[in-house]
């Protein structure tokens, strides 16, 4: 059985909703990362949307351990919010920086198998704005494990799909657009494994409160 999180006042369930809501944030950017992939030809419009979304995000970071700082008694452990705070705006700020990656290096067709993995990073994401929410509701279960699994699958494929794209791209590209795309590649695949440090901690924390 999970442990009933009854001891949770207003205002350190604020925490948990300001939380909840940059893993909101963490989802609408990756959305939009899929958007700008899916199209190139609006990728301008995307990438200021991202923009948007990320300063919002640190917004939201900087109110979370504003609250962390004068709450004496935290609804978890103040070090485990901490984690998931910056874990979550750090796959934000690698989706920024393969936006605005995308607009120096002027990519402007969609690489190979990249729009694929943006795709199962927004799936890792999903998972993680579902793992964070229902850290804010009446108790912490173990079914919470199960999508924490499901994390590290989608991290999996992420993966697979990364050393396929570069391993095609270091045999047919010139040495300039190997760089520039294995950049784009690489920070995608970081912002997946952030993803996993969410769901790490989520996995501990479970396994502390039940």
């Amino acid at each position: 059985m999970g442990q009933w999180l009854s001891w949770v006042k207003s205002n350190e369930k604020e925490i948990l909703t300001i939380l909840d809501n940059l893993a909101i944030k963490a989802k609408e950017t990756a959305e939009q990362l899929v958007n700008l992939l899916a199209n190139m030809d609006k990728s301008s419009h995307y990438q200021e949307e991202i923009k948007k979304l990320e300063r919002e995000a640190d917004e939201l970071t900087r109110s979370i351990f504003a609250e962390l700082n004068k709450t004496f008694i935290t609804p978890l452990d103040r070090e485990d919010i901490q984690r998931i705070a910056s874990k979550t705006d750090d796959v934000i700020d690698y989706i920024e920086g393969i936006a605005g990656r995308i607009k120096s290096y002027h990519v402007t067709s969609t690489p190979p198998y990249m729009l694929d993995i943006a795709k199962e990073l927004l799936n890792a994401i999903k998972e993680v704005e579902l793992l964070i929410s229902r850290l804010k509701t009446v108790k912490v279960d173990k079914s919470l494990i199960d999508h924490c699994r499901k994390i590290s699958d989608i991290e999996h494929n992420i993966d697979d799909l990364y050393r396929t794209a570069v391993g095609e791209l270091f045999e047919k590209n010139d040495a300039i657009t190997i760089i520039k795309l294995k950049d784009i590649y690489e920070a995608i695949e970081s912002a997946s494994d952030r993803c996993l440090d969410v769901a790490d901690v989520i996995e501990d924390i479970v396994l502390k409160y039940t």
